[in-house]
């Protein structure tokens, strides 16, 4: 039985375990101030360019969000998310028990635009409504597309002319920087958001996320902040440890490329079984078409997820793969389904 159902189904990656291993018994400093987390910022700050930032290491991806809306917003204020961004849809409300709502906005792509976010402000007009204030966007998103510069930088435009600010969710940012389809770079992105982190827990670390933030104003206190939340990791060595790992040479960009690549070959080969998709992606999470006949038979040696029912016959299902995925684990899933259609 194999998972396709998400991207951290594994350890890590045997570098980042050999790093624990050789640092183990080190003497570090703790709360993420130890050598290796600052070799961490400084390799982290080369594919940042001369922005202005400020890093921090924290545990999990939902932490990162809830600390966000705690530090950035005021009581009023309110997060313009697309419908299907994780802070609205696989975070148990985590944003709503800071105090803050989350408006969701119907996008079949995913992805948010100045002028979807726009009519939240026209609806959202006087002080009998929550503000919004924080515009959320994933990249990669939940369902697997991008942003390129344009985009971003279009809603970069936007949120400054509407005083608002950008944040981007980047869980799988390794895997959208490395799509045959994008045209953004760290220092890009670090020049149009103002902050984001980098996923690592999704990318071959046991656990840990790089938050960086990009704009000065937003970085008062932020330690504080982490203390109260629980999220001012005594042990931070074993986080920063690890992201010094991912980018000392960049062995986090070799990790996403090959999830991808596996992606990829499973959504060509799916292709050429004349199987539709939900979306297109050029990630790692792709979103075939099967009839629940086949779903039902490839549930036998394979795990994922039935992502959204598409009629009473068919549905559609979210393959994700990972820096540890193999390439003849998914040519066995390809070959399932050849074999399934071909007795069908």
């Amino acid at each position: 039985m194999y998972s396709f159902k998400n991207d951290y189904s594994e350890g890590a990656h045997p570098l980042l375990l050999q790093a624990l291993i050789d640092n183990n018994l080190e003497n570090n400093t703790g709360y993420g101030l130890d050598k290796h987390s600052l070799l961490a910022v400084e390799h982290i700050q080369k594919h940042l360019g001369s922005t202005f930032s400020k890093i921090y290491f924290l545990a999990g991806g939902t932490q990162t969000n809830l600390l966000v809306s705690s530090a950035f917003l005021r009581p009023h204020q309110a997060i313009v998310s697309a419908y299907t961004g994780h802070i609205n849809t696989h975070e148990a409300g985590a944003i709503e028990t800071t105090g803050h709502k989350v408006l969701a906005i119907n996008s079949p792509n995913g992805k948010l635009t100045p002028k979807l976010i726009q009519n939240t402000l026209d609806e959202h007009s006087d002080e009998h409504m929550v503000q919004p204030k924080l515009v959320y966007i994933s990249n990669a998103t939940e369902i697997g597309t991008i942003y390129n510069k344009e985009e971003l930088s279009a809603l970069h435009h936007f949120c400054k002319l509407n005083n608002l600010l950008l944040y981007m969710d980047g869980a799988r940012i390794g895997n959208a920087l490395c799509s045959a389809d994008n045209d953004l770079t760290l220092e890009c992105i670090a020049k149009l958001v103002d902050a984001f982190y980098i996923g690592g827990t999704k990318n071959g670390a046991l656990n840990g996320e790089a938050l960086v933030i990009c704009n000065e104003n937003l970085c008062t206190d932020f330690r504080y902040i982490m203390k109260q939340r629980g999220a001012l990791t005594a042990k931070g060595f074993v986080i920063g440890s690890q992201f010094e790992t991912l980018f000392k040479n960049n062995l986090y960009f070799e990790l996403s490329n090959h999830a991808n690549d596996m992606a990829m070959v499973l959504q060509e080969g799916i292709k050429q079984l004349k199987y539709d998709f939900l979306t297109i992606s050029s990630t790692n999470q792709i979103f075939p078409i099967f009839p629940y006949s086949l779903i039902n038979i490839l549930e036998n040696d394979f795990e994922f997820y039935i992502w959204q029912k598409i009629d009473e016959y068919s549905a559609a299902i979210r393959l994700v793969t990972s820096w540890a995925t193999k390439p003849e684990t998914v040519h066995m899933f390809l070959d399932s389904i050849k074999n399934i259609t071909l007795n069908d």
